[in-house]
């Protein structure tokens, strides 16, 4: 099959948009956009292309005293009578349109068409973003070719409806467990009850006040919620365990570390298990390619309340921003669209910033 990434198409962040939006890629089936985008890719003499699994990497090397990153991710959740592609006005609608092939757009756009930037570039278009972290090529890079990585400064471009959206909050996921003893329910005197001990577990989270922590001009709020609660053998059995699964969003001036023992502070008494964590991205506005980036945009940027790769960067010493035409808002929704004023605004900021003129 011919590669719909024509030089015609590629010229265009808008019907590049839609050429990857009708490349179906759901998560662990990238294959097929990663070998049209490695095509593309290493077609431009101006760029040394690698490939680690359905990962691209493009580059130039031409002596700059600074190396950016600009990175999107190729895979989409599972589509939802949103494929292919439709436009409607002034908005494409489909699978990824938000998240984030419109983004990516704006890399590919720029890798193939901006030969002498200002800056060395590194590109990346990596797989697996939206499923389980032990899949993420972003993640596998860094652990096999930490060296691709290296740069002074990264863009990921997640949905930000145009917005410059620093570092990113932490994550992290804990059970809380409360524990009694079975008893036939005509006898419960017998028994005690673990699922009313969890009483104590909710009212905690329901009285609980979360920081607003204001880092480089920017605001982040933490939030600590029940997500899951799960208890119960029988109908007619007290039971002698309740779990209660709670989520925990923290603001990067707090490590994985400080955030597990606050937690475990929080439900004091009571046995907690943490799941899964991830650390929280600092806003990283003072290096010179990111006073210029938001010198390009001309607005002030805002926090990332929720977790994206630019904490993997972050985690290097890279400081990192998110910035994308997507309304964060639709993605993975039925009706997922993005505007197409936005791709072209977008385009036209990254062009500002990273092309000589």
């Amino acid at each position: 099959m011919a590669n719909p990434l024509t030089p015609e198409v590629l010229a265009d962040p808008v019907a590049l948009t839609r050429a990857l939006v009708d490349i179906e890629s759901v998560s662990r089936n990238e294959k097929e956009i990663a070998d049209c985008v490695e095509e593309v890719l290493r077609s431009a003499p101006h760029l040394s292309v690698d490939r680690y699994g359905n990962t691209v990497m493009a580059r130039t090397d031409l002596g700059r005293e600074q190396r950016v990153v600009l990175a999107g991710h190729l895979d989409t959740v599972p589509h939802n009578d949103n494929f292919p592609s439709r436009l409607d006005g002034d908005l494409i609608y489909g699978c990824g349109t938000s998240d984030m092939k419109s983004g990516v757009a704006f890399a590919l756009h720029l890798a193939v068409t901006v030969t002498e930037p200002r800056f060395d570039a590194t590109y990346f278009f990596y797989d697996a973003e939206e499923i389980e972290d032990r899949y993420n090529g972003l993640r596998l890079v860094a652990e096999a070719h930490p060296e691709w990585l290296a740069a002074d400064f990264a863009v990921l471009l997640e949905p930000t409806y145009g917005m410059v959206e620093a570092g990113c909050q932490g994550t992290m996921r804990a059970v809380v467990s409360t524990t009694g003893r079975r008893a036939h329910a005509a006898r419960a005197w017998r028994g005690v009850n673990a699922i009313h001990a969890a009483g104590e577990v909710l009212d905690r989270l329901r009285t609980y006040e979360a920081r607003t922590v204001t880092i480089d001009g920017c605001v982040y709020r933490e939030g600590l919620n029940a997500v899951r609660i799960s208890g119960g053998v029988a109908g007619n059995v007290v039971p002698d365990r309740c779990e209660i699964e709670v989520n925990y969003r923290f603001a990067p001036d707090r490590s994985e570390k400080e955030a597990h023992a606050h937690v475990r502070e929080v439900f004091e008494g009571f046995d907690v298990e943490v799941t899964d964590s991830a650390g929280g991205a600092l806003p990283g506005l003072t290096q010179a390619p990111a006073r210029e980036f938001l010198a390009a945009v001309g607005e002030e940027p805002v926090a990332k309340l929720g977790w994206t790769d630019v904490a993997r960067f972050a985690g290097l010493g890279i400081p990192a921003l998110n910035f994308g035409p997507g309304d964060p808002n639709l993605a993975h929704a039925p009706d997922e669209h993005v505007e197409i004023g936005k791709i072209r605004d977008g385009a036209a900021t990254l062009h500002r910033w990273l092309a000589l003129s």
